[in-house]
């Protein structure tokens, strides 16, 4: 039961990051948001741990979780809120960082030694057009904000996301959620410190909005919706895990059709409908190789 409800909870949970950010980032710089929300769900992961007696990894085990966490957390927001903050487009950045299962998958088949079906290789790319269809209305390739520097941080973005994603299930899905992620907040916690620190006021105006989104990022984000990203990184294969990630801007961009009287299209229907078919035809595909 909890295997079937478990991706879709993910997907709600995790495309609620746009609202929060929308919510949130008037009233701080990118790397400060991210750097408190950091610290403030590391400390709590902490708590919790040591009330429940949580075993915490050894020294190299540590290691890796704070490095997968300055990926997959870090870097990964770090970079895709630093690019949206210097006037790429949103639906640009979402289209660069949605080509993360497509390299997913190719490391996992390559290094993970994981099936990649044909019939998963098609519910990848009709994955990515789905995606296109959804963010269509509002890419702007005319944007000041595209330049080599932008899409290049986006690129990084997409590869520490992967590279985290892979390096979790090879090296620490042994590891006690509770205690692995603490530490992998740890990690992510650096990088967007630096970020802060060398490009950022480190002013928040603090407001209800700014207190919603901060909440809310820590507890639903943070805590919940990563604890079951890493749970079915652990339980099954890592490409179809990723898989998922396509049907996020889908489901963003109903939430904000209700919450901020968003637009929904014609052609962003379909590319939802096709997003659904892909991740469906990804999760089905058999784990026999493909000649």
């Amino acid at each position: 039961m909890l295997a079937r409800i478990a991706p879709l909870l993910f997907v709600c949970l995790w495309a609620t990051g746009f609202i929060g950010a929308r919510l949130g980032l008037p009233y701080s710089e990118p790397g400060t948001f991210l750097a408190l929300r950091f610290a403030i769900a590391f400390f709590l992961l902490v708590g919790i741990a040591v009330i429940a007696g949580a075993s915490w990894p050894g020294g190299r085990a540590a290691a890796q979780s704070i490095f997968i966490g300055a990926l997959i957390h870090g870097v990964y927001l770090g970079s895709v809120f630093w690019v949206i903050d210097r006037g790429m487009p949103a639906g640009i950045a979402a289209v660069v960082v949605g080509m993360q299962p497509l390299l997913t998958a190719l490391i996992a088949g390559w290094w993970l030694k994981e099936v990649i079906t044909r019939q998963h290789w098609i519910g990848l790319a009709l994955g990515m057009m789905g995606v296109f269809l959804v963010l269509y209305p509002g890419l702007d390739v005319t944007s000041s904000g595209i330049t080599i520097l932008t899409i290049g941080v986006a690129i990084i973005g997409m590869i520490s996301a992967t590279a985290g994603t892979v390096f979790q299930k090879k090296f620490a899905t042994s590891t006690d959620l509770r205690t692995g992620n603490a530490l992998q907040y740890l990690g992510a916690f650096m990088p967007v410190m630096v970020l802060a620190c060398f490009s950022e006021t480190g002013t928040i105006e603090w407001s209800r909005d700014m207190i919603i989104a901060m909440v809310w990022s820590v507890l639903v984000l943070s805590i919940i919706a990563i604890f079951i990203l890493m749970w079915l990184i652990r339980e099954g294969s890592v490409a179809k895990v990723s898989s998922l990630f396509f049907l996020v801007p889908a489901v963003a961009a109903i939430m904000a059709y209700f919450l901020f009287n968003e637009k929904l299209t014609l052609i962003q229907l379909i590319g939802m409908f096709v997003c659904a078919v892909a991740v469906a035809m990804a999760a089905r595909a058999n784990r026999k190789p493909v000649a």
